[in-house]
């Protein structure tokens, strides 16, 4: 069939399959996904915007390319610090397809500054591969000697570690001769001069501890002892190795290898060497104890050698033969006691048994039954005269009451009576008029004390002013004013020639 009968020019062949614009790009992205994964993209930063829901947008190119970055905000809240256009860095992240404009991106999860991040991304790979392999085992690590008697310092022999080290071991403990091996710290070749000084050192095993230092840096000066040549060497090494490179926040690969890290190398020197004063002072206090443990144990081995040797005495045949003769003597002297305090019970029971007996005896039962009944005799006796002496009484009483109750008697009770009244009477009246009178005198007698004129019969007087007025003070009347005095019996007219103030 002609081509000309075709507008849209060669027919469709069957089974072809056609792509529509979004799912090509759907399915290019996905490929670039799978495919690619995770890379790190290193590069120039530029085009950098942030707009208001907190993604980052950027490009990153080198001198012939470049590639569209996005990195949304829950990645780049993590960051540390804001990109900036022309900042070189590494990013990590996954390809992408941006399929609304059909421009492929990479997806940033992490963003760091290039040069220090590339070292320590080696840094972190580097400990995880030897971690992985155990070279930082806690069980591979080996104890420090407490008391070293040489010590082995690799180190630069012109830096100030190598000073600050020696002077802190020879004031720390004098005793230690300390070794250096001299090597490089720092470039290009001071991995491989690091490895062959601790190689050395551990072949020739004159030392018991080993110090690896180096003074304070930046990471890439301190990167020689992130080397994995320096690792192995280290934990290699058959002398315990103790590092003290750079400062407190600085660590190196090295670190993890050896058996023991000081945060600076004077740090490692303190833990390496004893404090010679301090050991002194123990030891000081070790010779105290000992002694005091000494005097004590030498006084209980005395106690015990005392107690053994009274023990040694109380045992002794001869003590033990006195002791029986004294427990002879203490029993005879007990049987004889004994014998004749059970004759005494013998004989006390013997008596009064013979007492009852004689107590039992109808005899004496008679004898007394006979006595109960005499003195029952003479009790009735008794009873029998002294109720007819009361009746015998009684009745005399009982005439004579009758005899007093006749007329006669009874006037000359009542004149005898009246007389006794009166005689009474006439007493009472003198005894109160004779207190009335005291009374009375005593009264007047308080009363003439309480007066005035008792007063003035003494012989004191009442002066007074003309106008009535009393004169109390002597300051209140001048020379030539007349006065009045009133004495017990009379007055008297006077005038004032003197006056004195005392």
């Amino acid at each position: 069939m002609p081509a000309s009968l075709f507008p849209g020019g060669e027919p469709e062949a069957p089974g072809r399959s056609v792509y529509t614009v979004s799912r090509l790009n759907k399915e290019v992205r996905v490929l670039l996904e799978r495919g690619l994964g995770v890379v790190w993209v290193e590069g120039e930063l530029s085009n950098f915007s942030q707009p208001s829901s907190g993604h980052w947008y950027f490009s990153l190119k080198d001198r012939d390319a470049q590639v569209r970055c996005a990195m949304f905000r829950l990645k780049n809240a993590a960051l540390g610090f804001t990109p900036k256009a022309g900042q070189h860095v590494v990013a990590r992240g996954r390809v992408s397809l941006y399929e609304p404009r059909g421009e492929y991106q990479l997806i940033v999860d992490h963003l760091e500054e290039a040069g220090l991040g590339a070292l320590q991304r080696e840094f972190e790979r580097l400990k995880t591969k030897l971690a992985a392999e155990g070279l930082f085992a806690s069980e591979r690590k080996r104890s420090v000697p407490r008391f070293p008697r040489r010590i082995a310092v690799v180190t630069s022999p012109t830096g100030a570690a190598v000073r600050d080290v020696l002077n802190i071991l020879a004031r720390r403990f004098p005793p230690a001769a300390v070794l250096v091996y001299p090597t490089a710290v720092q470039g290009a070749t001071a991995a491989p001069a690091i490895v062959q000084a601790l190689q050395l050192a551990s072949a020739r095993a004159e030392c018991d501890v080993l110090i690896l230092a180096r003074g304070g840096g930046s990471l890439e000066d301190l990167w020689a002892f992130n080397d994995e040549r320096v690792a192995r060497a280290v934990r290699a090494c058959a002398i315990p190795v103790v590092t003290g490179i750079g400062h407190e926040i600085d660590f190196t690969i090295a670190d993890f290898a050896a058996d023991a890290r000081a945060p600076t190398p004077s740090g490692a020197a303190e833990l390496v060497a004893p404090d010679s004063v301090a050991c002194l002072e123990a030891l000081r206090r070790m010779e105290s104890r000992m002694s005091a443990c000494m005097r004590r144990e030498l006084r209980v081995v005395s106690n015990r050698f005392s107690s053994v040797g009274a023990r040694l005495k109380q045992a002794h045949p001869g003590m033990r033969l006195v002791h029986h003769a004294q427990r002879l003597d203490d029993l005879e002297q007990r049987l004889a006691g004994g014998a004749r305090g059970l004759l005494h019970t013998y004989r006390h029971r013997l008596s009064d048994a013979f007492a009852g007996l004689v107590q039992r005896s109808p005899e004496v039962r008679l004898a007394r039954q006979a006595k109960c009944l005499h003195a029952l005799q003479q009790r009735l006796a008794d009873a029998s005269d002294a109720l007819l002496n009361t009746r015998r009484h009684r009745i005399s009483e009982a005439l004579s009451r009758l005899k007093q109750r006749s007329p006669e008697h009874l006037v000359r009770e009542c004149s005898r009576c009246e007389e006794v009244l009166r005689g009474r009477l006439e007493h009472a009246v003198k005894q109160y008029c004779s207190l009335l009178s005291h009374r009375v005198a005593l009264a007047k007698k308080a009363l003439d004390l309480a007066s005035p004129l008792a007063t003035l019969a003494r012989g004191f007087a009442v002066v007074t002013r003309p106008d009535g007025s009393v004169v109390s003070d002597a300051n209140t009347v001048a020379p030539g004013d007349e006065i009045e005095a009133r004495l017990a019996s009379g007055r008297l007219r006077a005038r004032v020639t003197q006056t004195n103030q005392s």
